[in-house]
């Protein structure tokens, strides 16, 4: 069943639906370990973290430690706090050669880093325009999910909970909507703490998940990225099989009948 299950966005196949962020490792040297050991088909990075032309953040060289021959390098447009900039923020990763593909992030609450629903749609109407595969990162809004899809976005990203804090899939009956309404990939993104918070995304009918603190912050990153890429694998196919019926009564497993007779 799984052969013939493939993950496509934006014309792109990727052979995981484990995505990896690549923010607060304690070094890059682990932060590159880690997504090679993890299997993972997309790394993302804040283009305000790449050093697009004289940048001074001491990981401003992050770009260097990535692979892409390995998994698609998603740029995101993190910091951004209205469409106008996040759209800046893409065309200048594109003439620094980081592709089409973009995440699109607008986030000016400091607090919370809830995405801005109506500047994400107005940038992605505009950037979709210029060419650019625009998976947008967003609150689990069935309805703007649609308008996104209608906007020329190739995927979108709900949250689970918001950023870092791995509570886990708090927005998951608006998460089933997406992923019923939606033609388009959905990738669960956000708040994912662990494994079986991916379980579970995959489980109710994601396309992918994608994965930042509960890796980079764990004692070990590499074995619990690793925990997450079977857990991914996991949820995949128990959605692909299908749940079981729900009862209200228990169901012996084994006969009651004659069995002392």
């Amino acid at each position: 069943m799984q052969e013939n299950d493939k993950l496509i966005i934006g014309g792109r196949e990727f052979s995981s639906r484990l995505f990896l962020g690549t923010g607060k490792f304690s070094s890059l040297q682990s932060m590159k370990d880690t997504l090679a050991q993890s299997g993972a088909s997309v790394a993302t990075v804040a283009l305000k973290r790449a050093n697009l032309g004289g940048g001074t953040d001491a990981s401003a060289d992050i770009a260097e430690w990535l692979e892409p021959e390995k998994y698609l390098i998603l740029p995101n447009t993190s910091g951004a706090v209205n469409a106008e900039e996040a759209v800046r923020i893409a065309r200048l990763g594109r003439v620094a050669g980081f592709g089409d593909f973009v995440k699109l992030e607008i986030h000016p609450d400091p607090n919370y880093l809830l995405p801005d629903p109506i500047e994400t749609l107005k940038a992605t109407q505009i950037l979709a325009k210029e060419g650019f595969k625009v998976m947008p990162y967003i609150n689990a809004d069935p309805v703007l999910a649609l308008h996104l899809q209608d906007a020329g976005a190739v995927a979108v990203m709900p949250l689970g909970a918001p950023i870092g804090t791995n509570r886990g899939v708090e927005t998951r009956g608006q998460i089933e909507i997406i992923v019923e309404q939606c033609d388009v990939p959905v990738v669960v993104d956000a708040g994912l703490g662990m494994p079986s918070h991916a379980a579970e995304s995959m489980e109710i009918g994601a396309s992918a998940v994608m994965v930042n603190t509960a890796v980079a912050v764990a004692s070990d990153p590499i074995a619990m990225a690793k925990a997450f890429a079977n857990a991914v694998d996991a949820g995949r196919t128990a959605y692909l099989v299908g749940s079981s019926v729900k009862g209200v009564f228990a169901s012996p497993t084994s006969p009651l009948t004659a069995f002392l007779d």
